[in-house]
């Protein structure tokens, strides 16, 4: 999204040069800033919305891997940052990710589509002179978001800035002083172009935002019952039939709307199961799809390409045939070349192999269970053996306690064999 730079004074009109930065954008920095702003339009909360992007500098180029909202301060009519409170939170990230390379790359708040504006230069300045002199911008517009107006690209703009000359201090020549011309620089932002990567974690956590955390299915059964719920109150009226029908209604509305429930909402781990299942299952039509492709393709080709024996010029005149494209036809070699590598030349040896660890693997759980059984007999006959002495100290106190009942005697020197015994 390019900014309009004949309305907005701040962006600069010099062209951008192959030694422009160059950035990389991660979608976890996307989601961190989107669920900022939707936290601070829902609660109503007063002030801009700032935060810190985090990242790696190698050189010219600059990677946005991690964001977090900052606290501000109003210090003479000019927005800035907290510095305490920040230089503690900007720690504090760095201890958790353990990344040596992190540091502070910019900052981003919400622009309009013009750019930056004068409001936003304090801060911008701040961030400059204090932590790092080359940070960048990252403008989020959402009146492009209502508008509809995005299409495929994303609602935001990443900005260099740079001091540069005003046109009167240029234009003075060699009988300004240094200094004087030094006096008339201005901030002047260039918007950068950049890309979007990711990986493997953020693609996971990407997923799990996309399906709704995992509780979409829940919202459909009570989506379900609301038509029922409406009628019911549509079909109520102040007669004493139409109480009764309205509570018969309300009957039969709960009744539907439990078992609708009851058929639709699942487990966390039936839901990933599904979304599991779902997703080897398209992966495999995909798959099925590209064989049936190249099948198709190579059964279209001239019979004289394929063929030897057929000479050329014997083609049908009526059949249209596939051009011959060579370039296609290497990559199918090769993938047909790449299918020895993932089936194994000798099946029975691989597969006694396999089962060779299958069985290692079953034994070693098969001793740990055993190990755990025997230390649970231990731990039983430890505790058996510790009742026995403390019922044989009671017999010593209470005669009583002696006496043998049916030809067994429950006093000291019984001599019954506790399993500690056995086992000890």
């Amino acid at each position: 999204m390019a900014a309009d730079t004949d309305s907005n004074p701040l962006i600069s009109t010099q062209k951008s040069s192959d030694t422009s930065l160059q950035v990389a954008l991660h979608p976890l920095v996307l989601l961190t800033i989107s669920d900022y702003i939707t936290r601070h339009t829902l609660r109503q909360q007063k002030g801009p919305v700032v935060g810190a992007l985090l990242g790696q500098q190698n050189g010219r180029e600059i990677t946005i891997e991690h964001a977090f909202d900052c606290l501000l301060i109003e210090a003479e009519g000019e927005i800035l940052l907290n510095e305490a409170w920040f230089e503690e939170r900007l720690q504090q990230m760095k201890d958790v990710h353990k990344v040596p390379a992190l540091d502070l790359v910019g900052w981003y708040t919400i622009l309009p589509a013009s750019g930056p504006q004068p409001n936003h230069l304090p801060l911008h300045r701040q961030i400059l002179q204090t932590y790092n002199e080359s940070a960048i911008l990252l403008g989020f517009h959402p009146t492009a978001v209502l508008e509809g107006s995005v299409g495929g690209k994303l609602p935001l703009s990443i900005y260099e800035s740079n001091y540069e000359a005003e046109d009167s201090a240029a234009s003075s020549g060699e009988d300004k002083e240094m200094k004087d011309i030094e006096s008339h620089l201005s901030l002047k932002f260039r918007e950068l172009s950049y890309t979007v990567e990711t990986g493997e974690a953020e693609m996971i956590s990407v997923d799990f935002v996309a399906r709704g955390g995992g509780n979409a299915t829940a919202v459909d059964g009570t989506v379900k019952a609301e038509p029922a719920l409406k009628s019911e109150a549509v079909s109520q009226e102040p007669s004493a039939k139409g109480k009764t029908r309205a509570s018969k209604q309300s009957g039969s509305t709960d009744s539907a709307a439990s078992k609708v429930q009851d058929q639709h909402i699942l487990s966390r781990e039936d839901e990933e199961l599904i979304a599991s299942l779902t997703a080897k299952a398209n992966a495999i039509k995909m798959l099925h799809s590209r064989i049936n492709l190249i099948a198709l393709y190579l059964q279209n080709l001239p019979p004289s390409y394929i063929s030897n024996t057929v000479p050329e010029g014997v083609e049908a005149a009526d059949k249209k045939y596939t051009p011959v494209n060579h370039s296609i036809l290497r990559s199918i070699q090769a993938l047909l070349s790449r299918l020895s590598l993932l089936i194994p030349a000798d099946a029975a040896a691989f597969e006694q192999e396999l089962m060779s660890e299958k069985n290692d693997v079953n034994l070693v759980s098969l001793l740990g269970t055993l190990t755990e059984s025997i230390q649970d007999i231990r731990e039983t006959g430890r505790k058996f053996s510790v009742i026995e002495a403390q019922r044989a100290m009671k017999s010593k106190t209470d005669p009583r306690l002696g006496q043998s009942w049916g030809g067994l005697s429950f006093g000291q020197g019984t001599g019954v064999m506790g399993v500690g015994d056995l086992l000890g």
